[in-house]
């Protein structure tokens, strides 16, 4: 099969029709093979009822439902286990992504020999509450990353199937896709511009909320990538660091004090120095950093994918 056309849904039953009927029009007119996954995320509107009707009409349709709202993250990942495609395609349901860009996608995943191809929307429909957080969260994934995407968030995205059975996205991790990707030693990245719709149904799901969970995100998909598998890196050189830095903290105000009283000189007790109970803060601070990473390594070790990697090639 050539493609698979993922697409994560909460509460779109009006957009549903047009949208499959549009994917359908351009596979048919680039004669590809192809499937499309709608993860229904628990809606509560007829999205199911829209998605079995149009199952009936079209066998290339496939529907997944949730019991309840899991999130997009865990939509896509679900979608994702359920595909056959060569290339994957991922869009959201809104009708804000166009299907016309899936040609030029399919196209430079095979012939550029991409890993992943994000979307671009550089000209934006979207309220400037929208845009300016966006463009703050793009810059700080870039800078963390040093992926040069301009657009990390776009729901318009296309991959090599080899990437999305690899990856796990889970929590709120599809604003990172591309980061995970890396982590996991697909470096092939590239951004195309795409065709930003007006919503035509409906009204945004994602409220200023995501953007705290966003940096948080990151923050963490930037940890377990750098430090997943030796943690004691992390924990024991700032554990290390603050114990000796208390340590010699401690030693200059012991010190302090006799050298005053050998030259007879005014001294306070050394108990009366607040640098006394800030280097015993920084020694017990980097005795708990430094136990916390020898822990965090013993479950490292002990975890079942220890000596997981990924290879690319045998010979």
């Amino acid at each position: 099969m050539d493609i698979s056309v993922v697409v994560p849904l909460f509460n779109e039953d009006e957009s549903l029709p047009e949208l499959t009927a549009w994917i359908d029009q351009v596979m048919t007119d680039h004669h590809f093979s192809y499937e499309i996954v709608l993860v229904d995320d628990g809606s509560t509107d007829k999205s199911w009822e829209v998605i079995e009707a149009l199952r009936l009409q079209n066998p290339a349709i496939k529907g997944i439902k949730f019991r309840r709202n899991y999130g997009k993250s865990a939509a896509l990942n679900v979608g994702f286990e359920a595909t056959q495609g060569d290339v994957v395609i991922t869009m959201d349901a809104d009708l804000q992504d166009s299907p016309d860009e899936i040609p030029e996608l399919y196209r430079r995943i095979k012939e550029e020999k991409l890993d992943l191809i994000s979307g671009w929307k550089k000209k934006r429909y979207d309220p400037i509450t929208k845009t300016v957080p966006t463009k703050l969260f793009n810059a700080a994934t870039r800078k963390m990353s040093g992926i040069e995407l301009n657009d990390f968030n776009c729901g318009l995205k296309a991959y090599r199937s080899d990437v999305i059975k690899t990856i796990e996205v889970y929590g709120e991790m599809h604003r990172y896709i591309p980061v995970i990707a890396k982590w996991a030693g697909f470096n092939k990245i590239s951004e195309q511009v795409v065709e930003h719709r007006a919503r035509k149904y409906g009204t945004t799901k994602f409220g200023f909320s995501r953007f705290i969970n966003g940096f948080l995100d990151l923050l963490s998909i930037f940890f377990v990538g750098k430090f997943g598998k030796r943690p004691m890196h992390f924990f024991g050189s700032l554990g290390v660091l603050s114990f000796f830095l208390g340590i010699i903290m401690s030693l200059y105000t012991l010190i302090e004090k006799q050298y005053l009283i050998w030259n007879g000189l005014a001294y306070r007790d050394v108990t009366q120095q607040p640098l006394f109970y800030l280097s015993l803060v920084a020694i017990v601070v980097g005795s708990q950093m430094f136990l916390a990473g020898f822990i965090a390594e013993l479950l490292s070790r002990n975890a079942p994918e220890r000596n997981q990697y990924l290879i690319e090639k045998r010979v």
